[in-house]
């Protein structure tokens, strides 16, 4: 959700502004490309989601996006999710964020980029972490396999209001849901839920990372992920190491993912 922010040096070639018909505004977007990039060849792909509060530009304010690029040969894209929490609002008509995803980033990528098609991932922080999972497990057969870190994953209207109350001593994170949701009283946030997503998925079974930090305060939406994942047999990777809910702690754990990314990689 929020931290402080580390001074990264990393300035995206790309950065797009995509008008959206599925969308109240303009949304921005920045992209790193490995700086040996030919378009002759084929290049995997990295989606990285940002956080609540937070906008298209944490991803590179919190580690060296350039750098991953180049490191390890991807194109890294990071949009602005704004609070949408990536879902197709059921109340609000200009806030079908899955459907701009998927309808409009999706195909100017593909359409800019010579992407292979195999290898296209997706990952993210916190309300990312959620998104990433999310499209993950609805759109399987797009993402090769995905990650989440310090994932906000279970849409718990009581533990939610305790987060927002923690970070900015008022209740903008739940009315920012109630806004993009609906009332608690009268909606069930649950069914937005990981936990209920795979439930909704039972033939589910592809491999992905989760981590998060033992002193986070979602530390425990990814235990119930991890005890889930493991009832269900799905092959995740879950990593528990000392840490909280910032960028200190995401600079370190998005290292993790592009490693996995890359021992993934298909032929």
């Amino acid at each position: 959700m929020i931290g402080l922010l580390t001074a990264i040096s990393s300035k995206a070639q790309e950065k797009w502004i995509i008008k959206s018909d599925y969308l109240v505004s303009s949304d921005p977007v920045l992209v790193f490309k490995p700086k040996a990039y030919n378009k002759a060849e084929k290049y995997p792909l990295v989606y990285l989601l940002h956080g609540y509060s937070e906008n298209y530009k944490q991803w590179s304010q919190t580690t060296d996006l350039q750098n991953l690029a180049d490191q390890y040969g991807f194109i890294i894209v990071t949009p602005d999710g704004f609070t949408s929490y990536y879902i197709n609002s059921p109340v609000n008509k200009k806030s079908q964020y899955e459907d701009f995803f998927f309808k409009e980033l999706v195909p100017k990528v593909h359409r800019s980029f010579n992407i292979d098609d195999k290898n296209i991932f997706i990952s993210g922080l916190s309300m990312g972490g959620y998104g990433a999972l999310r499209y993950f497990i609805s759109h399987p057969d797009y993402f090769n396999t995905a990650g989440s870190t310090s994932g906000a994953l279970e849409l718990d209207y009581p533990n939610f209001q305790k987060v927002s109350q923690h970070f900015w001593q008022t209740n903008r994170l739940i009315d920012d849901l109630t806004t993009n949701i609906g009332d608690p009283k009268m909606v069930n946030w649950n069914q937005y839920s990981i936990s209920t997503l795979l439930t909704q998925h039972p033939d589910f079974k592809k491999a992905f990372i989760f981590d998060c930090g033992t002193e986070d305060i979602l530390y425990s939406n990814s235990l119930k992920l991890k005890h889930q994942t493991e009832s269900l047999k799905i092959p995740v990777t879950f990593i528990s190491q000392p840490g909280d809910h910032n960028t200190e702690y995401w600079n370190r754990s998005i290292d993790h993912h592009f490693v996995y990314f890359k021992q993934h990689l298909k032929k």
